[in-house]
């Protein structure tokens, strides 16, 4: 039986492969958060399309909102808004502690951020609960459930995605100041829904 032996040149040639292929990996950029910015200028594209329809019917038709449908209280939407508003300064909190790597500022943060959040929903809920107007009685009702409810939906999903961070972060080691993609990623969709609502709510309430 022969012995085998190692040959220190395949050796040296195996191991200068592999750190060539580590380095490669580590200098691969990025584009998580450019695929993120991607998927909201799409979303926002969806936005903007509803947009557009709401202003051309409002252009267009002699009398906007239809005559006999009930004003638009303010009280609760503003407020909703203020909230809203507030939370992007909030979960922006988040990302600094993090880049700092304190980790339990980030989850009080982010905490709070889910918590506003789910007020907003909380408030759009009881605003349906209370209108004097349903999905079919009239364009405007039903333009004013469509935008609302879609932007519902961003903030739920955002609210999810604020929660998945929340549970991830209670692995010890799992975000730091050098990995804290969630982290960004839930800050940047955050702050696209409040845009959004800002908008939204000049166009619903204000004009």
């Amino acid at each position: 039986m022969q012995s085998q032996t190692i040959d220190p040149a395949k050796t040296a040639l195996n191991h200068h492969h592999a750190a060539t292929a580590e380095a490669h990996h580590e200098e691969h950029p990025d584009h998580r958060i450019f695929g993120l910015i991607m998927f909201l200028v799409a979303e926002g594209m969806i936005f903007l399309g509803l947009f557009g329809a709401y202003i051309a019917f409002r252009s267009t038709l002699p009398a906007w909102p239809p005559e006999g449908t009930p004003e638009l209280e303010l009280l609760l939407p503003g407020v909703n808004t203020i909230n809203l508003i507030a939370s992007s300064f909030v979960i922006h909190n988040a990302d600094t502690a993090i880049k700092k790597n304190d980790v339990r500022g980030m989850q009080l943060w982010f905490a709070i951020t889910a918590a506003m959040g789910i007020i907003f929903l909380v408030g759009q809920v009881y605003e349906y609960t209370h209108l004097e107007f349903g999905l079919t009685t009239n364009l405007f009702a039903s333009a004013f459930y469509v935008l609302t409810g879609f932007h519902g939906l961003h903030v739920t999903i955002g609210v999810l995605a604020i929660l998945a961070v929340l549970w991830r972060s209670r692995t010890k080691g799992h975000y730091s100041n050098e990995h804290h993609f969630g982290i960004e990623a839930a800050e940047i969709y955050w702050h696209f829904v409040d845009v959004i609502w800002i908008i939204l709510f000049g166009l619903l309430y204000l004009l």
